[in-house]
């Protein structure tokens, strides 16, 4: 439900409508409303306006509960030009003949994210840990002050006129589309500098390479996929504030455990007499503290049981309470039984199945068991594999 739908009807689509689908229906409108095709400024300019906001998830969000009365009490309302959202979008300076864009563009408000992936422990996402990161970026140089040269010794590109980029016209039909690409002569930067006047410390790259130390806080509890952001971290460019460094977190599989949320899962070995009988076992938990679980004379364990001990899972983050840990039990049998042990057996365990009555015209062979070969049990299990998908129905191709 949102409060208003002005700007989804400007773009003529649903308020559910995906980020692709906004980007088609601005591009069908903008070209139809551009004003190098004689379309409605004012219109090109509101439907570009909608566009920006419905495009960017924060200010959607905004608009989609509050509508353009909270998009300007947080500051929203501004945007970039809608001839350079044109342009960024197309690819060009404007896309017909007129020339919508004649510069470059605005668009990059800042340098690009760092994005780095910190591969986690188990353990330390349970207690929580402190580490420090080491990262390479660029910063203005101060020897210069990320001019790149002396004062005064800097001139605009006489090939692209200081714009950084140079326009070539293509016939697309009717239309003349213009495209920009780097300038060849100043390496996009839209200024030149003679060499001797270059600065010596960043050879008039304006930027210097340092390296930066960060301390990354990982707290308990944190998933993998979630994100440690360092705004303004990134790489130093003259002109446009810098980008944020994002940590991203990778949880490393666990030998013992396997997470599910909050929820932890462990696969727990007993002997055949402390699944019958009771007893105890043990389980060394993230913490290094160890869990001394009981399992009561009298309550039989199966193979594959699925038990579970309430409280101690993951951390949460929010509510700093617990998860479950949940066991699966295998059972460890005896490779063998002394004979003159089996009328104990006898005693304590249920008594044997009754072998079936079978009709006196029935022959009846005894017969023993014996160890399989490994060679001829994976032959059995080979042959048993391709019966089972020899029996899938096959799937054909029908000719339509």
């Amino acid at each position: 439900m949102v409060k208003e739908r002005k700007f989804y009807d400007l773009l003529d689509v649903p308020v559910d409508a995906s980020e692709s689908d906004l980007k088609k229906a601005y591009r069908k409108k903008a070209l139809r409303l551009h004003p190098d095709k004689g379309g409605d400024p004012e219109l090109f300019k509101e439907v570009t306006h909608a566009y920006e906001v419905l495009s960017d998830p924060q200010k959607r969000e905004i608009y989609d509960a509050r509508g353009e009365a909270g998009l300007s009490e947080s500051g929203g309302m501004g945007g970039m030009d809608p001839q350079d959202l044109f342009s960024q979008l197309f690819g060009g300076g404007g896309f017909f003949g007129g020339g919508g864009g004649g510069g470059r563009s605005n668009a990059q408000r800042r340098s690009k994210d760092l994005v780095h992936r910190v591969h986690v422990s188990l353990e330390d996402l349970y207690k929580g840990k402190t580490t420090k990161l080491a990262l390479t970026r660029n910063v203005i140089c101060t020897k210069c002050d990320g001019k790149g040269g002396k004062e005064g010794a800097i001139r605009s590109c006489h090939v692209c006129h200081g714009r950084g980029v140079k326009v070539t016209l293509r016939q697309m039909g009717p239309m003349i589309q213009q495209l920009q690409s780097p300038c060849d002569e100043c390496a996009g930067t839209g200024e030149i500098i003679n060499h001797k006047d270059k600065c010596k410390a960043c050879n008039a790259r304006k930027v210097i390479s340092e390296k930066k130390m960060l301390e990354v806080h990982i707290d308990k509890g944190m998933k993998g996929g979630q994100t440690i952001q360092f705004t303004g971290e990134s790489d130093q460019a003259p002109g446009i504030p810098p980008g944020d460094v994002i940590i991203v977190i990778e949880e490393k599989p666990h030998e013992r455990f396997k997470r599910n949320e909050n929820d932890l899962v462990t696969e727990v070995e007993i002997d055949l007499l402390t699944a019958l009988g009771g007893g105890q076992f043990a389980i060394k938990h993230l913490d290094d503290r160890v869990l001394l679980v009981s399992i009561a004379p009298g309550e039989v364990i199966k193979h594959d049981d699925f038990k579970v001990i309430y409280g101690q899972g993951m951390p949460s983050q929010r509510h700093h309470d617990f998860g479950d840990l949940y066991v699966r039990f295998t059972i460890a049998w005896p490779e063998h039984i002394p004979v003159e042990n089996i009328p104990l057996l006898e005693s304590a365990l249920p008594p044997r199945r009754p072998i079936e009555k079978f009709p006196s015209n029935i022959i009846i062979d005894e017969v023993s068991l014996d160890n399989v070969d490994p060679r001829q049990r994976d032959r059995a299990q080979r042959d048993e594999q391709m019966e089972e998908d020899e029996g899938e129905p096959r799937v054909q191709c029908a000719n339509q």
